[in-house]
């Protein structure tokens, strides 16, 4: 059974590593998007609120060796503004009796993500310092066997933060007993890269929705043409395989019945919207490549989205970066704030473009701080940093 902060009433003025998932995008020293950080403080301040001192760690990026490219340095002056009397240490350095410590990123070391137990453990004792309790809190690395997420939990007494509870009550919400009629939205480059959740959701839900580079695997698998566009060769046969399971079931299977074609792919490209069946139609022929839905495909998706109780969407709808190829996530994010139920927003791409286009959280059921980690709890694979946490 899971241990949660419930569990411990004070902790006495001891040390306290809160390992959290900080891993958010930074371009110049600027925080793009400070979701998770967000997320974790609701556990900072309780440890707090329990007599403890924390010590804040995270990863950031995947760096080869120290550099300032992935310093946490900017998470430590976001912080700064809630807790200005945080201190930024290198992991193995002490703070002092009244300060809460935020530690350089994890991946600085390669003893982080080692493939040998005795390394991960080693430096995860170095992480724990003179911690007596570790609090593990970033649900999206709890599916990485790392020394800060397995082998730091099995040190010290430790429990699991607030954000990956709420985190597992949003996945089993998804999962048992949703309301209906229950929608998936798909999105995103691959098919590849869904094969696990659309397996464990398709017989649970209502209907499956397909866009981003995915879908043009699916319409190839149809007979569409597909111009220059994203298409998993490999995959056309699960495709297939995925429309007449889903018929079988008595899933609506959604795809795409337009896109935007455009000459390149470049935030300046030229772009038509056209019907899926005259795909080579468009002004670029053969060499056009689909950045997003269409107009008419949006519309689609939108109403099938509203008139859903549950809805879990993962994957932008095309290059949303793009302002040109923007419109197809913007519309789907946009029903999922109107709809008349719950509406869950994965995490990763799908998270980055609901702020990207200025939404606000609450507008939302939930966004999931997850990313991959909530697509292998959905599709039942066992999570290292939550069995590490299990009595």
């Amino acid at each position: 059974m899971l241990r949660f902060l419930d569990s411990i009433d004070s902790f006495a003025g001891e040390q306290v590593v809160i390992r959290c998932d900080l891993n958010v995008p930074i371009d110049e020293g600027s925080i793009q998007d400070a979701g998770r950080i967000d997320a974790a403080v609701r556990t900072i301040d309780e440890v707090i609120s329990k007599n403890g001192r924390p010590v804040i760690c995270s990863h950031l990026g995947r760096p080869e060796g120290k550099n300032e490219k992935d310093s946490l340095k900017p998470v430590f002056e976001y912080l700064q503004n809630k807790y200005p009397k945080i201190e930024f240490k290198s992991v193995g350095e002490s703070s002092g009796q009244e300060s809460i410590l935020l530690l350089e990123n994890l991946r600085f070391d390669a003893a982080e993500t080692s493939k040998s137990e005795n390394e991960r453990e080693t430096y995860a004792k170095k992480v724990l310092g003179h911690s007596t309790h570790v609090v593990i809190d970033g649900f999206g690395v709890v599916h990485r066997k790392q020394a800060s997420v397995y082998e730091l939990a099995k040190l010290a007494q430790s429990v699991a933060g607030r954000t990956i509870e709420q985190e597992l009550t949003v996945l089993k919400t998804l999962t048992e007993n949703p309301k209906r009629p229950y929608a998936l939205v798909l999105g995103g480059s691959k098919v590849s890269d869904k094969l696990g959740v659309i397996d464990a959701l398709l017989p649970k839900v209502d209907k499956l929705l397909i866009g981003g580079g995915m879908m043009f695997t699916f319409l190839k698998a149809i007979g569409h043409e597909v111009g220059n566009s994203l298409l998993e060769q490999d995959q056309l046969e699960t495709a297939r395989e995925y429309i007449s399971r889903a018929k079988q079931l008595g899933v609506e299977l959604i795809l795409p019945v337009d896109v935007v074609v455009a000459s390149g792919f470049a935030a300046d490209a030229e772009y038509a919207n056209v019907a899926v069946e005259s795909f080579n139609s468009s002004p670029f022929g053969e060499s056009g490549i689909g950045l997003d839905i269409g107009t008419e495909s949006a519309k689609i998706f939108s109403k099938a989205i509203e008139d859903s109780q549950t809805v879990f969407w993962n994957g932008p709808m095309g290059v949303f970066e793009f302002d040109a190829f923007a419109h197809g996530t913007k519309t789907v994010a946009t029903a999922l704030t109107k709809m008349d139920g719950f509406g869950v927003v994965g995490g990763g791409d799908s998270a980055a473009a609901v702020r990207h286009f200025g939404f606000e959280d609450n507008q939302f059921g939930h966004i999931s701080t997850g990313g991959g980690a909530s697509l292998e709890y959905l599709e039942g694979k066992s999570l290292p940093g939550l069995e590490a946490l299990n009595d």
